[in-house]
């Protein structure tokens, strides 16, 4: 492994991590942080995805995700309001997915906006729609906090974590959840 890194054979490293929302696998390129998933996804689907879409030299490597993991511990212990990760947009298919991800980036901890205010800050805001289908394949949730956008009245909408994750997410974010160690 730390072999391969060194020769610059390792395109994609990736490890897994516990956390409140369950096993998280996250995944670097030298760009950045490019895949965040859940458990509910299955582990050889995103490595699949990741190799058929960015390079099939994917490679487990924690030690690169050191910065990423102590990130989302930090978020999770509620010592961390903004994370400061470079990202790599690869994975974000359309340039109107990415304004919709860019947008919802800068959505403050703690704050919500609506699918409306995301389709509308990417340029078009009848297309809720799109912007919830933009949401909804986010490869970098948590970071790019789509939890943070909700449909218009309040309701939580859909979430690929689940809306227990989605939920945790946003009490934590409120203050009403309690964070334990693991």
């Amino acid at each position: 492994m730390d072999r391969a890194q060194a020769e610059g054979l390792v395109d994609v490293a990736y490890t897994e991590t516990d956390s409140p929302v369950g096993r998280l696998l996250v995944a670097v390129t030298d760009r950045g942080l490019v895949r965040v998933s859940f458990q509910r996804e299955r582990r050889e689907d995103v490595l699949e995805e990741l190799a058929e879409r960015l390079s099939p030299r994917v490679l487990e490597a924690p030690r690169r995700l050191d910065e990423v993991r102590r990130e989302l511990d930090q978020y999770f212990q509620g010592e961390r309001t903004e994370f400061e990760l470079p990202l790599d947009w690869s994975l974000t298919s359309t340039p109107f997915r990415r304004k919709v991800l860019e947008r919802t980036a800068q959505v403050p901890y703690g704050a919500t906006i609506s699918y409306r205010d995301a389709a509308e800050a990417a340029g078009n805001e009848r297309a809720v729609r799109a912007a919830g289908t933009a949401l909804g394949a986010n490869p970098i949730p948590i970071v790019v906090p789509c939890h943070r956008v909700l449909r218009t009245g309040g309701a939580l909408g859909g979430y690929g974590g689940g809306l227990d994750a989605k939920r945790f997410l946003l009490d934590l974010e409120s203050g009403r959840s309690t964070v334990t160690g693991r």
